[in-house]
């Protein structure tokens, strides 16, 4: 009975270690998640205006037609 325990005790451990892998990692898909939702992207995008970019104007460029 004594070689059992050995390998009953390892299947536990695995378990446990399994467990806890799992507790960890939904963990971390929370944290994800609240960051995420934080905006913690850098810092905000600001439109651009075409002018300022010195894009033609779209008119311009239907009128070479």
């Amino acid at each position: 009975m004594a070689g059992r325990s050995g390998s009953t005790f390892q299947k536990r451990q695995k378990e446990l270690a399994r467990i806890e892998k799992r507790r960890d990692k939904a963990a971390r898909k929370e944290q994800r998640k609240v960051d995420k939702d934080e905006g913690g992207g850098g810092p905000p995008v600001e439109p651009l205006d075409p002018a300022d970019v010195g894009l033609p104007d779209l008119e311009k460029i239907g009128e070479g037609h």
